[in-house]
């Protein structure tokens, strides 16, 4: 388990606690030493000296009239056990500290207690009852007036309240240095996603500043890259059309004794086709659909029953193909489906062409991560470790891999797409045979 946050906001207060509880060890620390001590410290010395005294006087003490002069003017007074008893000294508080303390400056065995005034007779003041070695049968009960027991309450609530206004002022603090920076970071997810957040607002320190106005710099510098980026593919795209398209009549124009150089040039025009499809889809932005509320599992069930029709109306195909799918039930959750669509018929076609005949889907929700999962497995040979993250980069074929054609883009938009909606995509290879192309949707709307 981990103690310290990662945050920088619980960094700072949990800073700020730390040097707070110091502070007040240390205050009520300091209070103690140079104010409360010294007190009791002066006081345990003014009893040894009136014990003192009285030792030199111990013939005396059982004189009446000698014992009536002394409380007279001093208010001391001496008990037998059983006197003070009656004079409450069972109710009186012994203090090691002070009993030390009188031991010390006596040379003999000394106790120390303190009994305070009862709640009705607050006028009465304290009285120290000591009981040394040299008069094991008395005690001596000296009068204090202006002893209190030591109200720290005030001083306990001083501190409680520059605790809290000091935890409390570094909460602001961060909280305001650090909103700017959430904004930032929400804005660089989306960047990542290809979307194009509005410029943030320059709000913060200056340092806060200067860096937002770096990103949404920065932020329009991509978002008018990807606009040249799309219109540039686009005209390529139609430019190269145009030629294609007058290559393809004049083919249509050629002898039939030539038929086969005839459809040798219509498969490679119609290849060249699919990849500029292919060039467009990948440059092409899928923001202009709208994210509707709606659920994986039955768009998954009319791909497959497109597959399906389309091999009843072609009987002759040697290879038929089989989709076994396990469909748990899934929430609803923020989708293009359309874009979406174009996902899970590329990973079904690459587990056909590159895979197997038979491949499996599974779709399930995750509770504890709070998203929707579907994973797709062939039953091929699946690629090589080291090949994995590759085959996602754009124009990475996978020929070394799965002796695959093609532009080497289509995993690339599977997953511009994916993590358009915030999730993630990988491709892992099952222990037994097979690949398994999984991916995570969140189940909250970004």
């Amino acid at each position: 388990m981990r103690l310290l946050p990662k945050s920088a906001f619980g960094q700072t207060v949990l800073l700020i606690g730390v040097l707070l509880l110091i502070n007040q060890v240390v205050s009520y620390l300091s209070v103690t030493m140079y104010f409360i001590r010294p007190s009791y410290e002066q006081i345990n010395s003014l009893i040894a000296t009136q014990t003192a005294t009285l030792k030199t006087h111990v013939d005396e003490l059982d004189d009446p009239e000698y014992l009536r002069t002394l409380k007279a003017q001093t208010g001391i007074r001496i008990f037998t056990d059983t006197e003070a008893k009656a004079a409450r000294l069972g109710q009186a508080t012994f203090y090691q500290f002070m009993s030390a303390q009188v031991t010390e400056q006596l040379d003999e065995k000394a106790e120390v207690r303190i009994s305070a005034p009862q709640l009705d007779q607050q006028s009465t003041p304290y009285y120290v009852w000591i009981k040394i070695a040299s008069l094991p049968d008395n005690w001596i009960r000296v009068p204090v007036y202006g002893l209190s027991e030591a109200n720290i309450f005030p001083l306990t609530l001083y501190l409680l309240l520059i605790g809290i206004l000091s935890v409390g002022g570094g909460w602001l603090f961060v909280f305001r240095l650090n909103r700017p920076l959430s904004a930032l970071q929400r804005a660089a997810i989306k960047v990542g996603r290809g979307q194009f957040p509005p410029p943030l607002k320059e709000d913060g320190t200056s340092e806060m500043i200067e860096v937002t106005k770096a990103f949404n710099r920065m932020n329009q510098g991509i978002k008018q890259l990807e606009h040249d980026r799309m219109v540039m593919t686009a005209g390529i795209s139609h430019d190269l059309r145009t030629p294609l398209t007058r290559i393809r009549l004049a083919t249509e124009m050629l002898p039939e004794d030539q038929d086969w150089v005839k459809e040798g040039i219509v498969s490679d025009i119609e290849d060249m086709n699919a990849i500029i499809d292919q060039f467009i889809e990948y440059a092409r932005q899928e923001q202009q659909e709208r994210q509707t509320i709606a659920n994986l599992n039955p768009l998954i069930t009319e791909l497959t029953d497109a597959r399906n029709t389309n091999q009843q109306f072609n009987p002759s195909a040697e290879d038929r193909q089989s989709i076994h799918l396990e469909l748990n039930p899934l929430p609803n959750i923020p989708l293009r489906k359309v874009a979406l669509k174009r996902v899970l018929d590329n990973l079904i076609e690459n587990a056909f062409r590159y895979g197997s005949n038979h491949i499996e889907i599974t779709t399930y929700f995750d509770k504890k991560q709070n998203r929707v999962v579907c994973k797709v497995r062939d039953f091929g040979q699946g690629i090589p470790e080291d090949s994995l993250e590759n085959v996602f980069r754009p124009f990475s074929q996978g020929d070394s891999a799965r002796n695959s054609g093609g532009s080497g883009l289509g995993l690339a938009i599977t997953k511009r797409i994916i993590e358009m909606h915030g999730g993630q995509i990988n491709l892992r290879n099952h222990p037994e045979e097979g690949l398994i192309a999984e991916f995570w949707l969140p189940s909250e709307g970004l």
